[in-house]
């Protein structure tokens, strides 16, 4: 079984990506198990000087998920051109400790919708730099970008498209043989 922890860069119940997100989890692969981390939003803004011998429990809560995981999926949107703070400040508390971080050589990817004609690829192109940055191994070639997310599940669920069902399923096996794959010594 592959352990997916997702992510999800908007805090709306509403919001298109967090029912994208529930769509990847009811139409997973066999053997990939996702769980969504609500989590981040109980997460104080990065701040070294807390982030010491006793980091916050909300940090500690989320590394530990983090490192329990096989891999990662992030669902986001784009907030005026990048990524949502929520998200970044998430990718901030996984990137410590340096050189030791619990996504460290993680298998990653991005997915998502947004309002636009292009649907978040700027998002989701920051999403892969930070996540990059952080030590995750990002999944360059996973490219999700659902364009006109309000016109598109205005009627319909992001579950009920066939198109998207199968495009977040083939995600999710990257994602799966990525966290197949030996790691390097």
């Amino acid at each position: 079984m592959t352990n997916v922890l997702v992510l999800v860069g908007s805090l709306r119940a509403g919001s298109i990506n967090r029912k994208l997100a529930e769509a990847a989890e009811q139409h997973a692969p066999e053997g990939i198990a996702l769980s969504t981390y609500d989590a981040i939003t109980d997460l104080p803004f990065y701040n070294e000087d807390i982030d010491g011998e006793t980091p916050p429990a909300a940090a500690v809560a989320f590394r530990e998920a983090l490192a329990a995981a096989d891999a990662v999926l992030l669902v986001t949107p784009e907030y005026n051109g990048t990524i949502p703070a929520v998200l970044k400040n998430a990718l901030d508390w996984a990137s410590r400790p340096f050189g030791a971080s619990p996504i460290s050589g993680k298998p990653l990817a991005v997915i998502g919708s947004a309002f636009g004609q292009y649907g978040g690829v700027w998002a989701h192109d920051d999403a892969r730099k930070v996540a990059g940055i952080a030590g995750a191994k990002v999944l360059e070639d996973v490219k999700v970008a659902i364009p006109q997310s309000v016109v598109r599940f205005a009627e319909t669920h992001p579950r009920e498209d066939d198109e998207v069902v199968s495009l977040v399923q083939d995600a999710l096996r990257a994602l799966a043989d990525a966290a197949s794959e030996p790691v390097a010594a």
